[in-house]
């Protein structure tokens, strides 16, 4: 439940008494007080969260109100005793004025907002450049992106053109600091060689839509959640809506700094996969839990912005899709990776001539000019009864290997060194 402190001149709180009982108020108490210029009644009102909207609404005929709404919820426990389990289980969602106004709240301070950007650029930096992966789970807990990313969601269901522009300039923003950050500590340092940290922050899998998607439905159910039914804390929530910012934002810097635009470019298609991703999956929730154009306390909004922002999130999305599948392999390595795997681990079990032990595989961070050089380390176990030379098997499976991601259109370069293993002889 919420609490709210209202403020009405005397005579009016009954009136509040009575509206608040039609909005299953709980421990209602009127007490009259003496105000800076007016004697006043005071109503200390609680209700479900569900409810807060509606009491609002109907409170706008009171001349004069003033409301004071406590953020966090209360247990409002009444009689009978035996009946305090159910009172304090029947927790509901948060109104959807108390959503969309806590979002306001969080594009208050530009310093502190664009301090945390440019720390978390120092610390991505480091992690990738030293390949410390706690490094870059420190990052995405101070990145501050998730804020931005959310509101853009909440002023796309509420139709809020004002706060969809002021959440989009913090978002870029954001990332414009922390790119600038790691971009000028590449120059400073003179780094010059891709680290595996970026390489692996650089590839993209063709499943890479699902994140966003699934980022920006439990944000915003995080938001909508009264935080007493929450098992999950919004810090972990923000960590998984900035877990795909914060290292390739700090990526897209150091790749743009040393040369390596291949790298930047898909830097830049993940940050924009998530920014249409979570506002998608996002604004359709708040849509869901009932953040509307119009409301109580709540008139900025305006009715074509939804279905409008929306189709736009949703053309994007699409745009960026095609670009991804359209650019092979680039933009789907992490998933070639796979695929890759899986056609040698075929050969091998087709080939009768040995057994998989092991297959590594992966894109490597050398650019060399004209091909996508996927370089593959394989271990196999002669099979029993074969005759054939270690050298003879390695010579056949590399070509078999080769041929067959070539034939399967990976449309990379294979560079395959198999190696043939032995068992140990047992003794006689």
């Amino acid at each position: 439940m919420r609490q709210l402190l209202v403020q009405v001149p005397r005579g009016y709180g009954k009136t509040v008494l009575d509206i608040a009982q039609t909005c299953d108020g709980a421990n209602l108490s009127l007490f009259e007080a003496t105000g800076a210029d007016e004697s006043l009644d005071v109503v200390i009102v609680h209700v479900p969260n569900g409810k807060v909207e509606e009491l609002l609404e109907q409170l706008q005929s009171v001349p004069k109100l003033n409301v004071t709404l406590l953020p966090r919820g209360v247990i409002a426990l009444q009689p009978p005793p035996f009946k305090a389990a159910q009172q304090v289980t029947d927790v509901q969602a948060r109104s959807p004025i108390e959503i969309f106004l806590s979002g306001l709240q969080s594009v208050g301070s530009w310093k502190g907002f664009l301090g945390y950007a440019a720390a978390a650029g120092v610390v991505v930096w480091i992690g990738l450049f030293t390949n410390t992966s706690y490094l870059l789970v420190a990052a995405m807990l101070i990145a501050p992106f998730a804020g931005p990313a959310m509101n853009t969601a909440i002023a796309t269901a509420r139709g809020d053109g004002e706060l969809l522009g002021r959440s989009l300039l913090r978002y870029f923003s954001a990332l414009a600091v922390t790119i600038l950050v790691t971009g000028a500590l590449t120059l400073i340092l003179r780094q010059e060689v891709v680290t595996s940290s970026m390489n692996t922050t650089s590839t993209v899998s063709a499943v890479a839509v699902l994140l966003p998607l699934v980022a920006g439905a439990a944000g915003a159910l995080n938001l909508v959640q009264s935080e007493r039914s929450s098992l999950v804390s919004g810090a972990a929530v923000g960590m998984l809506v900035a877990a795909s910012l914060a290292p390739p934002a700090g990526m897209v810097g150091m790749a743009s700094a040393m040369g390596r635009w291949d790298m930047a470019v898909n830097g830049v298609f993940v940050l924009l996969l998530q920014l249409v991703g979570i506002n998608l999956s996002a604004s359709l929730m708040f849509r869901a839990y009932g953040l509307s154009a119009q409301g109580a306390r709540y008139n900025r909004g305006k009715r074509w912005i939804f279905p409008s922002a929306f189709a736009a999130t949703a053309v994007a999305l699409l745009g960026l899709l095609t670009w991804q599948f359209s650019s092979s392999p680039e933009l789907q390595r992490g998933s070639r990776e796979q695929r890759a795997v899986a056609q040698i681990q075929k050969v091998v079990n087709d080939s009768g001539l040995a057994k998989l032990v092991e297959a590594n595989v992966r894109f490597t961070a050398t650019n060399i000019k004209g091909q996508n050089t996927l370089l593959g380390t394989v271990y196999v176990q002669r099979q029993a009864g074969v005759t054939e030379s270690s050298e003879e098997i390695r010579s056949r499976m590399t070509q078999t290997i080769q041929r067959q991601l070539l034939d399967k259109g990976f449309n990379v370069t294979p560079l395959i060194d198999v190696s043939v293993l032995e068992a140990p002889q047992s003794e006689s």
